[in-house]
């Protein structure tokens, strides 16, 4: 195997710092995804930030996994020094199911940190591909994503993320291409059904490039891994790689971007921007307010309600405030401004800070009602818990008491032993 790139001699690389604690600075990695990610160009990204390669390896090794090699190769990409994570195998492709790869990882023995990163990314890929195929997650079979290279992919950069002692992972918005890819079951739109599913809740933008810029390992490992999004946090940077993907791209770099260091104190706990536009009104009526907050949460809006006012002159109005994505801003300013009648609005630039949340579902006599799980709680979907009632005839509370204690003896029976939800992004739009 080949030794790793020269790394940075101030990257925080010791595997034994563990987690950070009171007092201890929190270190951050944070991907710069600005063509993309892939599970090689993330790996490969950390060992050229400084994450020694023989360190990887080692924890590596520990899998009951052979017929592998990696090597990281240094390479150019648009004139950029990078490095390319190379693995090789001497099997053939292996299609393994959900629970095969739990089991290898869990006899890893890894430090609680890489599997528990690890298995996160696995239990996004098994959660989106049991929903894309109708089938439940323990018994998905992985194609693509159950081959010897996305397990040593993600393990890899579980690993990596370790070595260099990394408490937090953040990413920029993640950049998908366009056109078709071609996978185990043929040709596929691109961005892959399985990459929108899984950056679902994560800020994405696409570029008129008709390559697969972020695979879905790539999106599964942001997805879990990552717990915040947005432009570099104030840092005091240590190392920095780049992570390159395995063919030129005219025209743009095909690498993921790391740079790692140590937070900040201000910048401890940064939230997630957001544009609230808000606008007054003294002549609409109930009729128009309510419908003008539908068409504005189908426009995107996080969130949007109204508040009564007392307004000049003493006329009785309304406050109509949407909570939106700052690039979603002159859409649904122009929605806000048309459905209204208004004849201008305001804005201020926020920041929110959602709890990390999946959807999940389940069955109330026959009928399929939504709830969202986060650590501590489960909420069940108003809208579909009421048309579940109002189909067999049961009162609303009787139906939300029911999907809770379904999804609970649900989740008891099928979870494996020691497990926790992935830190998995907010999963469409989500409360302020």
């Amino acid at each position: 195997m080949s030794a790793a790139p020269e790394s940075h001699d101030d990257a925080p690389r010791s595997s034994a710092r563990g987690e950070a604690g009171p007092g201890k600075p929190t270190t951050i990695a944070w991907f710069h995804c600005f063509a993309g990610v892939a599970g090689d160009m993330a790996l490969g990204s950390l060992l050229d930030a400084g994450a020694d390669l023989s360190e990887v390896l080692a924890l590596l090794d520990r899998l009951p996994l052979g017929g592998w090699n990696l090597r990281a190769e240094p390479v150019l990409r648009a004139g950029i020094a990078a490095t390319h994570a190379v693995i090789e195998t001497t099997d053939d492709v292996v299609v393994r199911t959900y629970a095969h790869i739990v089991g290898l990882v869990e006899e890893a023995r890894l430090p609680d940190r890489v599997a528990r990163r690890a298995l996160a990314t696995f239990a996004a890929l098994a959660e989106v591909e049991g929903r894309l195929h109708r089938r439940p997650a323990q018994q998905v079979h992985f194609h693509e994503v159950g081959s010897h290279d996305t397990v040593i992919d993600v393990v890899g950069t579980a690993a990596a993320l370790e070595v260099l002692g990394v408490d937090d992972v953040m990413s920029s918005p993640v950049a998908t291409g366009l056109g078709t890819v071609r996978s185990a079951h043929g040709f596929l739109p691109n961005p892959a059904p399985a990459v929108v599913r899984l950056l679902q809740g994560v800020p994405t933008w696409g570029r008129d490039v008709a390559v697969e810029l972020t695979t879905p390992t790539g999106a599964a490992i942001v997805a879990t891994m990552a717990t915040r999004f947005g432009p570099l946090p104030p840092m005091r940077i240590a190392s920095s790689g780049f992570g390159a993907g395995a063919h030129e791209i005219d025209g743009l770099p095909n690498c993921t971007e790391v740079v790692v260091g140590e937070s900040l104190a201000a910048a401890e706990s940064p939230g997630q921007p957001v544009m609230l536009l808000e606008t007054n009104l003294d002549d609409a009526t109930g009729e128009v307010l309510a419908h003008a907050v539908e068409v504005l949460l189908g426009a995107g809006a996080y969130d949007a309600w109204i508040t009564p006012i007392v307004m000049k002159k003493g006329r009785p109005g309304h406050i109509v405030s949407v909570l939106v994505d700052p690039a979603l801003t002159e859409v649904v300013r122009a929605t806000l401004l048309a459905e209204t009648g208004s004849l201008g609005a305001r804005g201020a630039l926020l920041q929110r800070w959602p709890a990390a949340r999946v959807i999940d579902q389940v069955e109330v006599d026959g009928a399929l009602v939504s709830v969202k799980v986060s650590p501590g709680r489960v909420k069940v979907e108003q809208s579909d818990a009421a048309r579940a009632a109002a189909r067999g005839g049961l009162p609303l509370r009787e139906v939300l008491h029911r999907a809770e204690s379904v999804w609970r003896q649900q989740d008891d029976e099928t979870r494996p032993p020691d497990w926790s939800p992935p830190r998995f992004p907010p999963e469409g739009p989500a409360p302020a």
